[in-house]
């Protein structure tokens, strides 16, 4: 047994009780002392804030086939010592995860490397290859342990493909994640279509290229009555066919990443590789947009789209260097400076980054009720930290914020009753 005090939970002093790997208690500070027996090892947390260990439903591992970017191993660490418990990992690996045998190397790496956690949760790929044209043997990857299905990476350009995918994820229990962009207006753009892009002399991806697919999948959900997920939302036109669907009644949920809220596209003035993401940083005005749908719930969750790439591969011109910021250390901090700015609270923080994944995925969460799994982290809003290759778990550190200095990091974490950082 074990109990954690004086952790400030939603801005007051708490104490957590932990039996057997779950919550056996948890209350304001000194109230559960007769439950207390003498031997119980204590922490003291010593102010520092007490979260549930995050969900992260959006992230690209690298394993099996692109192991110099990451692998499930450093992943995880990422996730571990970033807050993380649970991370949802996409298929657009090599081979693909449109196999069983592909499903199970992922998840015997992760038992290897973190048999306590955190765990990852693959996501089947839609398709064969990814490639729209077929549909992949979703029931033998559901059996062999995926828990939603998406072809991120590679936007599905054939609407009755998608209306299958829907049909026979929706059929298994699952969802499709989709990563909506159509694939003819997004051609060899580079970053969001505007201004800038034009002073800039860089093709530029026009934000209807999102909005349209995410009508298209919002519409056919509408039709079939089934839920559809709607990846990395970056801009008000689509937030706008979302909340149209949502008033409809049709069940959509929405995701956007902490780089949506926090940057726009000036941060790729000076051809800044590393601010290079699909889909592109938008405007102010989109990113003003975006922070209203998350505080509002409009946007369902937080995720980081994790997308390590070795340096080497971001040092060429940024119509040459591939898409993707390195999400997985970083976002928690990230996420607090929201809170600190006023954007979001503490509540806002685990309903968007813990509960609201658990619910839509159907995963284990730590909501601080007895039986709850102990999953939790403590994280430090005092610490200073540079964001560096060598401060970081990851095994790549392409990430806009490279050479800042951030507040705040998570100092500790628990999975199961296991202290795993």
């Amino acid at each position: 047994m074990m109990i954690l005090r004086n952790a400030r939970y939603l801005g007051e002093p708490h104490d957590l009780l932990v039996r057997d790997g779950r919550v056996a208690a948890f209350g304001p500070a000194g109230s559960m002392e007769a439950a207390v027996p003498s031997d119980a090892e204590t922490v003291d947390a010593a102010g520092q804030v007490l979260f549930p260990s995050f969900i992260d439903a959006h992230v690209h591992l690298r394993e099996p086939g692109f192991k110099w970017k990451e692998d499930v191993a450093s992943g995880l660490s990422a996730a571990a010592h970033g807050g993380v418990g649970r991370v949802l990992c996409m298929a657009n690996t090599d081979p693909i995860n449109d196999d069983a045998g592909v499903t199970r190397l992922i998840l015997d790496a992760g038992a290897r490397s973190h048999p306590h956690g955190p765990y990852a949760h693959p996501v089947a790929a839609a398709t064969v290859g990814l490639k729209g044209q077929e549909l992949a043997p979703l029931g033998e990857l559901a059996a062999a342990g995926c828990v939603a299905v998406s072809n991120d990476g590679v936007p599905l350009a054939d609407t009755e493909i998608v209306r299958r995918v829907m049909e026979y994820a929706a059929d298994l229990g699952l969802i499709l994640i989709d990563h909506c962009e159509d694939p003819a207006l997004a051609r060899k753009a580079h970053m969001s279509e505007g201004r800038l892009s034009g002073l800039m002399g860089v093709k530029g991806q026009p934000d209807a290229a999102e909005a349209i697919q995410a009508a298209r999948d919002i519409l056919l959900a509408d039709y079939l009555g089934l839920p559809v997920h709607i990846a990395h939302v970056s801009c008000r036109r689509t937030l706008d066919v979302i909340a149209w669907g949502k008033a409809r009644g049709v069940r959509v949920t929405a995701e956007t990443c902490p780089h949506y809220l926090l940057l726009d596209e000036s941060a790729l003035e000076g051809y800044n590789t590393n601010a290079k993401v699909n889909p592109p940083l938008r405007t102010p005005d989109d990113v003003e947009a975006m922070r209203t749908a998350v505080k509002s719930g409009l946007i369902d969750i937080l995720v980081t789209d994790h997308a390590p790439h070795a340096a080497h591969e971001k040092e060429h011109p940024l119509d040459q260097v591939p898409n993707g910021i390195t999400g997985l250390d970083t976002a928690v901090t990230l996420m607090w400076a929201l809170i600190a700015g006023g954007i979001l609270d503490e509540a806002d923080l685990m309903r968007l980054y813990a509960w609201k994944p658990a619910d839509i995925f159907g995963l284990p969460v730590n909501r601080f009720q007895p039986g709850d799994p102990a999953d939790f982290c403590l994280f430090d809003p005092g610490r200073e930290w540079v964001v560096e290759p060598h401060t970081l778990y990851s095994k790549s550190a392409n990430t806009p914020w490279l050479g800042k200095t951030l507040r705040g990091r998570v100092s500790a974490h628990w999975m199961g009753g296991v202290q795993i950082v």
